[in-house]
């Protein structure tokens, strides 16, 4: 994110025009993307090995979303998706020379699944609607409880016998602390959806925080006792 605008990688997105209309997909149970996030992927199935070739002949873009709760599958027989999930573009990229690729995605704004295309290509691909607000979240930075959410962070680390790099932790934004805590969190692909469609920063931070604090209860009791 820099001055208002989406930077990821050598690509800049400002407006809507910068978006693709359609996307090819890769459905992932428990991946999560978020804008300016990283995720590595190890790709190896023929149909997202072509997916992968595309993209990087194109716009380096695919969409990164979860199948739907509850493995329904749809009128063509493959599994129905969430409805929300987030562009990615491929920042790093490498062969592993067994046939499969190792890439890196960083996040560019989340999307609304719209239809479905008809296509000759093995994977999907679906017609998109873009949350350009993403694109200036950073904006929305100064709503965040940065010292709630360090609290949970702690929190969390000391009830698992975890260490973190504190001097990175405290050098990241708010955007950058929020997302990457979202996307390292071992919590379920339920959790992990709601991650992804808080409708806001701070409102992710708020989900981020109430989960772990859930999951805290749950494992060891008072999650009051063990957040002071």
């Amino acid at each position: 994110m820099r001055d208002g605008f989406m930077q990821v990688g050598n690509a800049r997105y400002l407006k809507p025009g910068d978006l693709p209309d359609a996307i090819a997909v890769f459905p992932l149970t428990g991946a999560l993307l978020l804008p300016a996030g990283q995720l590595p992927l190890n790709i190896f199935e023929p149909r997202y090995l072509a997916m992968l070739d595309a993209a990087l002949a194109g716009n380096r873009l695919i969409g990164m979303v979860q199948p739907a709760l509850g493995e329904h599958e749809d009128k063509g027989g493959e599994p129905s998706l969430a409805t929300v999930g987030c562009l990615g573009r491929i920042t790093s990229f490498a062969e592993t020379g067994d046939g499969r690729y190792i890439v890196s995605l960083t996040g560019v704004c989340r999307f609304r699944l719209l239809e479905e295309k008809a296509t000759s290509d093995p994977f999907r691909t679906f017609r998109i609607a873009p949350f350009i607000s993403d694109l200036s979240a950073e904006n929305e930075e100064e709503a965040v409880d940065r010292t709630a959410l360090l609290t949970a962070f702690k929190a969390y680390l000391d009830a698992n016998k975890l260490e973190a790099d504190w001097e990175s932790v405290e050098r990241a934004s708010n955007l950058t602390l929020v997302n990457s805590l979202a996307m390292m969190s071992p919590f379920g692909p339920a959790e992990k959806q709601a991650l992804l469609e808080a409708p806001d920063l701070k409102t992710r931070a708020e989900t981020l925080i109430a989960i772990t604090e859930i999951v805290l209860a749950r494992v060891f009791g008072d999650s009051d006792t063990v957040l002071q």
